[in-house]
């Protein structure tokens, strides 16, 4: 059933609609638990898209398993898809860094967080899909406050990612729709993986599959037969090393993703296309894992190349 969350004129006979595909049993007796979708916030996050629609699809396939109710939301910032562009666009705004919004006081795009907040108050679960920026490619991971990390990491686990990174609270973001839905007590995972303006159909369907593992767990999906989900490594910020440029030029990476690596090993090349020298070798700060890697070669000095998770991985 697909539902508008909210509507607003804009200047030259527009609107800006948000809507949702609401899933749920035919019939209702009132006490089913309910987990929200979310993607879209950054119009150049396109990874959740697939995911929607992926979801969507195998929810309707077998409808007699589900006993709760989906909310998809995958478009909170639509300008933002259409034009390709991270914020909303006029407003030169990064969407989220306004939640919770404001119903009166605000500008056009504060109203649209609040009613998006409203519309998704009283839920059981959310998870909020992001992708990274064109620059990056993650792995499917987790990110979670450390403030709400003995509440959310179990639940972390069961969506078939391969990291969750628990952040320290002096990183954490109060204009985020994670962290207003948690202060509101709906629970909220911020799921990160991909590239920017791609979709990776592989880290997709992992996490599709992890959102069902999750909905069997909270009752909202009947089935014997629980997906198999990865066991993820669950880190702190200590354990990350990152990993900048220290001169411009192209970047050649000579390691994969989510592989071993020693400290001081090559992660790659900067190299110069009009001299044809190696202005910098990348060095691994670590012993541990490549999670984190450029994907778009031009880089500049402070660039970031990698992230790598060292140290002892531990639940």
């Amino acid at each position: 059933m697909i539902e508008t969350v909210v509507s607003v004129g804009l200047p030259v006979d527009e609107n800006l609609v948000v809507k949702k595909n609401r899933l749920q049993p035919e019939t209702l007796s009132g006490q089913e638990r309910r987990i929200c979708i979310v993607t879209g916030i950054h119009g150049d996050e396109l990874e959740g898209q697939y995911v929607c629609y992926e979801l969507i699809r195998r929810i309707e396939a077998e409808k007699e398993k589900l006993k709760g109710i989906v909310d998809i939301y995958p478009a909170i910032n639509p300008l933002g898809i259409d034009s390709i562009t991270r914020g909303i666009p006029m407003f030169d705004l990064d969407m989220n860094r306004i939640f919770p919004g404001s119903l009166t006081d605000g500008a056009l795009s504060e109203y649209v967080a609040a009613r998006v907040v409203e519309d998704m108050d009283g839920a059981d679960m959310a998870v909020d899909i992001h992708a990274s920026n064109i620059y990056l490619r993650e792995i499917p991971q987790v990110r979670v406050n450390e403030r709400t990390a003995r509440e959310l990491v179990p639940y972390a686990k069961l969506v078939n990612c391969d990291y969750v990174w628990v952040h320290s609270a002096s990183t954490v973001l109060e204009a985020t729709l994670a962290y207003s839905l948690n202060s509101r007590g709906v629970k909220t995972l911020v799921v990160e993986m991909g590239v920017g303006m791609r979709i990776t159909k592989e880290y997709g369907n992992q996490l599709i599959d992890g959102i069902f593992n999750l909905m069997i767990e909270l009752g909202i999906w009947d089935s014997k037969e629980r997906p198999a989900v990865k066991e993820p490594i669950i880190s702190t910020d200590h354990e990350v090393g990152f990993v900048n440029a220290d001169v411009s030029g192209l970047f050649i990476p000579c390691v994969e993703h989510w592989k071993d690596i020693k400290k001081g090993a090559l992660l790659g090349q900067i190299v110069d296309p009009l001299t044809g020298r190696v202005e910098q070798e990348v060095l691994s700060p670590m012993d541990g894992m490549v999670f984190t890697l450029r994907e778009y070669p031009i880089v500049v000095s402070g660039s970031l190349i990698a992230r790598v998770l060292g140290g002892e991985y531990h639940e």
